[in-house]
This record gives structure tokens, C-alpha cells and sequence, in this order.
């Protein structure tokens, strides 16, 4: 049992929780980046596109993405959701999504979020990605809630406007307000991330982790005397835990290509770098 998942519950009996990033932290890969060889073999993108996405997917596992690139990527992927039917969509997601995001999910990360439970501690995702993703793989993970990016609906369509961005001192900021709300003590809290980006969450709980921490991060977790922990053990989820069957189709492959057009654009943002 990880030592981070060992202590005893607050002598005072207040509440607690575990707060958990959800990409390079639960997943080895990015959420958004993980769809590319199926859209190929469905013909929506070219071979092009799919060796762009795998790039974007490997600059982001090895450096990760900063304020300014970040920022980019959120405006262009906004915008590209424009005008899609969110009933269909959430359809889309909930038949494919754990085809691919399943072989992804780290075994420590699995082990980790049931150690929790057993402690007897809430278990929340904190993410940038949309609710429509990280709600799906929140309940098959077996969270007990999610706080994640919700775009703007009109009359049953995004409009390429975001209702709230669970970025940065955002997700501190969420994390304060659901403590307040909950009972939770944040001073018996966890959390969990591997970016810099989340630096504000981690410095907002009592005992914050540093999971596969990019460069700055790991920096800060050294200077903080925070634990660092390595997964490299992804495994598929579908092993762990009971899972519907799949479902695919043909439009949660044109679903997915909005996801690797956002991996090209994360591309061409490193090579420009910040504006």
C-alpha cells in the first residue's frame, strides 16, 4: 500500500477526500490526444494527421504544455465544438470511451483511488478536460464526483463558449468551495497531478503528490518536500473492474477527429511557442 494512502482518518472525525488530476495522473496519456488510429482506420483523418497527433502526444508526455500553450489549445478546441449536438456527442462517448482510455489507466493510479476509499475518503477528479469525457471516465474509475471544464449549451448545441474552466487556481478555487460545502477538512486532504499548471491545487490540501511530475513541477515538489510518485504500470481497466460492452460507431470516430485536430494544433503550438 502506497504510504500516501496509510493514514488514519483525523482524530476530530471531519471529513476527507482525495483530489486527483486525471491526465498523466489517472491516464499515461492525454485524454485528448489517445484517438488517433481509430479515426484513421475509420478514414476521417489522414496518415498525416495520425503522425501529427502521435507527436502532439509525445511532446505532451515529455514536457507537458504551459500557461500560454495551454490557453491556445483551449480557444482552438472551443471553438471546433461549435454547433455539435450535445445529446450526440455524450452518446458517442459513453458507447467508445473506454475502448480506448481503459488500456490507458495506470494501475497505481486504480490501486491508489481504492485505497482511499477504504480509508473511507471521497474521491474526486479535478479536470481541465470537458465534463462530457471526464464524466464517463469518472464513473468507471469509481469517483465519487468530478470537477472538469463545462462549455457553453444553446438549444441542445455547444457554442464554442466556455462556462467555466477548471484550470489552474480555478480548480483551487473549486476544491476551496466543495470543502466548505462538504465538511472537508483540506488540511486531511490529497491530491494528486502531474503539472505545474496545478500547482495551486496541490498547495491548497494538506498532503499533496507529485505523480510523474513534469520539470517544474518535480521542482517544486523538492523544494516543498512533497512526495514524488512514478505509475508506469498502465493496465486495462476492464481487468479491475466490470465494464459495459462497446458500442462503436461511425460518428464517435468523427467525434474522436476533433480530438486529434486539437493534437495537430498542440503541435504547431510547441513549434511557434508562446506568443
Amino acid at each position: 500500500m502506497p504510504a500516501s494512502a496509510q493514514r488514519p482518518h483525523h482524530p476530530g472525525g471531519s471529513r476527507e477526500a482525495a483530489f486527483f488530476d486525471l491526465d498523466k495522473t489517472i491516464i499515461a496519456k492525454s485524454s485528448t490526444l489517445a484517438f488517433s488510429k481509430p479515426f484513421q482506420a475509420g478514414g476521417l483523418i489522414s496518415r498525416r494527421a495520425v503522425l501529427r497527433s502521435a507527436y502532439a502526444q509525445f511532446v505532451y508526455l515529455v514536457g507537458g504544455a504551459d500557461h500560454d500553450q495551454m490557453e491556445k489549445l483551449r480557444q482552438f478546441m472551443s471553438q471546433l465544438c461549435a454547433g455539435w449536438n450535445v445529446a450526440t456527442v455524450r452518446e458517442i462517448v459513453a458507447e467508445t470511451l473506454h475502448n480506448i482510455v481503459d488500456p490507458l489507466v495506470y494501475d497505481e493510479a486504480v490501486s491508489l483511488i481504492e485505497e482511499h476509499h477504504l480509508a473511507g475518503r471521497e474521491v474526486i477528479i479535478v479536470s481541465t478536460s470537458g465534463a462530457e469525457v471526464v464524466g464517463p471516465i469518472g464513473e468507471m474509475l469509481g469517483a465519487d464526483r468530478v470537477i472538469a471544464t463545462r462549455l457553453e449549451i444553446v438549444d441542445g448545441k455547444y457554442t464554442g463558449e466556455i462556462d467555466y474552466y477548471a484550470y489552474a487556481e480555478t480548480k483551487a478555487e473549486a476544491i476551496r468551495e466543495l470543502a466548505a460545502e462538504e465538511g472537508f477538512d483540506l488540511s486531511h486532504c490529497y491530491a494528486y497531478s502531474d503539472s505545474i499548471t496545478d500547482l495551486p491545487m496541490l498547495e491548497a490540501v494538506g498532503h499533496p503528490h507529485a505523480v510523474n511530475p513534469d520539470k517544474e513541477l518535480r521542482k517544486a515538489a523538492v523544494e516543498h518536500e512533497w512526495p514524488v510518485l512514478v505509475f508506469t504500470k498502465p493496465v486495462n481497466l476492464g481487468r479491475r473492474v466490470k465494464l459495459p460492452p462497446a458500442k462503436p460507431t461511425l460518428a464517435a470516430l468523427a467525434v474522436g477527429g476533433l480530438m486529434v485536430a486539437g493534437g495537430a494544433i498542440a503541435v504547431n503550438l510547441r513549434r511557434r511557442g508562446p506568443a
